[in-house]
């Protein structure tokens, strides 16, 4: 089996293909650039490098959210866009959980983050469990939007260590040093943001299970409303008040 996987929820971009348990090929940037100007000509890039007809994927993994508004839109947009023309199911991949399946086989807790603003963070957690000749993947804690400081208070309440990961990591990471209570490490550079491949390897495992959908009907998971949409509220609240 075939799939495309791809990521734009947050600062980095990246597409990816895997063919049966092997990753082909890879491309991932974390640089100024908008994701608008970046995605499809790295899948340009990407199939002419492994001589790839698109048409012969089974399958589109993408980073589903939480995320950045803006990332999340330009990579669903894609991705809906290619599933239509070509006819191919979408596999819709929490964006924390693709992030999680970066440390497959961890012990402890695996804890991504990434930065919300406003003191909070989309988090989750989860566990990786022996079976068989592999591990599955169980969550802990699902994703969220939560003020850094209840998570850590969350995940010192599991009594379990902790590895963090995730743009939120840098940006809270005095908390994190002042508040844990129980063991705790950071993941390094190459596994510490989103990856493509990562999506279109849990993507996989997800399809097998008759997780996925048709292109027209995917829609990100936002978690919470943007920020013009609190604004408006915020707006519409000081109008009646005032009334």
């Amino acid at each position: 089996m075939k799939i495309l996987g791809m990521d734009s929820s947050g600062l980095v971009a990246g597409v990816a293909v895997t063919e049966d348990n092997v990753l082909l090929a890879e491309y991932t940037t974390d640089y100024k650039k908008t994701h608008s100007q970046t995605l499809l000509p790295m899948l340009d890039e990407l199939c002419r490098m492994i001589e790839l007809d698109v048409s012969t994927i089974d399958a589109i993994a993408i980073s589903a959210g939480p995320g950045s508004f803006t990332g999340l839109r330009i990579g669903s947009a894609t991705a809906k866009g290619l599933g239509l023309a070509l006819k191919k199911p979408l596999i819709e991949v929490p964006t924390l959980e693709g992030l999680a399946w970066n440390l497959w086989g961890s012990e402890g807790l695996v804890c991504p983050i990434m930065d919300a603003r406003r003191n909070q963070v989309y988090c989750g957690a989860y566990e990786f469990v022996p079976a068989g000749e592999s591990f599955q993947m169980q969550t802990v804690l699902g994703q969220d939007a939560l003020d850094i400081r209840a998570l850590i208070q969350k995940l010192n309440e599991t009594g379990r260590p902790v590895i963090f990961l995730g743009d939120g990591v840098p940006v809270y990471l005095k908390e994190i040093r002042e508040l844990m209570q129980v063991p705790f490490r950071i993941a390094p550079a190459g596994n510490n943001r989103q990856r493509a491949a990562s999506v279109a390897a849990l993507g996989a495992v997800y399809y097998a299970k008759g997780r996925f959908v048709d292109a027209a009907s995917h829609q990100p998971e936002y978690l919470r409303k943007s920020q013009a949409e609190r604004e408006q509220e915020e707006k519409r609240c000081a109008t009646e008040s005032d009334q």
